[in-house]
């Protein structure tokens, strides 16, 4: 990801943060032609010991699954080297929001960059522990509906998708809020606050970074 020095965070509890609030993100990594082959998923972080699995970084670590049908398992597990992407709020910005008028369109956006060793995750045990975490997520009284529906359904179920574990070896988070236009972030603010659900968001991080405007 590119990414100027001004945009730049190196804050790993922002980039937690960023992955546990909006955990759809996007797994590419490369088929048996060589191509980028992206999954779109749900994935859950958990912060390990960062010494428990070789290169680590922050002892981040990703759960996700996807159909048995889908050939994203089989790729991971020839090469398990693959990239998982979150993206955060992200909105447009004017050029009216600058005082003078040689200025251009431009977007602002979060997001964070994950490169990841894959593991996969076959045993129907790990499998539920796997899913009851992403159902702690996102719907935990489902728990208890899954845990009734029967041991034949649920064994049903799990055999029709693969985990995997995901290291993160190297992350990169971004936002990308124009902070090296002081003379706009009030205008900016201003902007966003009365705007979209993502651009509300964007206000409150421009806020919470101190984004005042000159």
């Amino acid at each position: 990801m590119y990414q100027p020095p001004q945009f730049k965070s190196d804050d790993p509890a922002i980039a937690a943060e960023l992955m546990r609030s909006h955990p759809f993100a996007t797994l590419v990594s490369t088929d048996d032609g060589g191509f980028p082959f992206a999954t779109h998923l749900p994935l859950h972080l958990e912060e390990r010991d960062p010494g428990s699995s070789p290169g680590q970084a922050a002892g981040f670590v990703l759960l996700g699954h996807c159909a048995k049908p889908n050939p994203h398992w089989r790729y991971l597990q020839a090469r398990p080297a693959a990239l998982a992407m979150f993206m955060g709020p992200h909105a447009y910005l004017s050029p009216k929001v600058y005082p003078d008028l040689q200025r251009v369109p431009t977007w602002n956006y979060l997001a964070v960059h994950c490169k990841v060793q894959a593991r996969l995750v076959e045993d129907p045990l790990a499998k539920d522990r796997l899913l009851k975490k992403l159902i702690g997520d996102h719907e935990p009284p489902y728990a208890e509906q899954w845990r009734s529906l029967g041991d034949e359904f649920a064994h049903k179920m799990l055999a029709g998708i693969v985990g995997f574990e995901l290291d993160v070896v190297e992350w990169s988070c971004k936002l990308k809020l124009n902070q090296h236009r002081r003379e706009a972030h009030a205008k900016m603010r201003e902007v966003y606050a009365a705007g979209s659900q993502d651009e509300r968001q964007l206000a409150a991080w421009m806020q919470r970074l101190g984004m005042e405007g000159a």
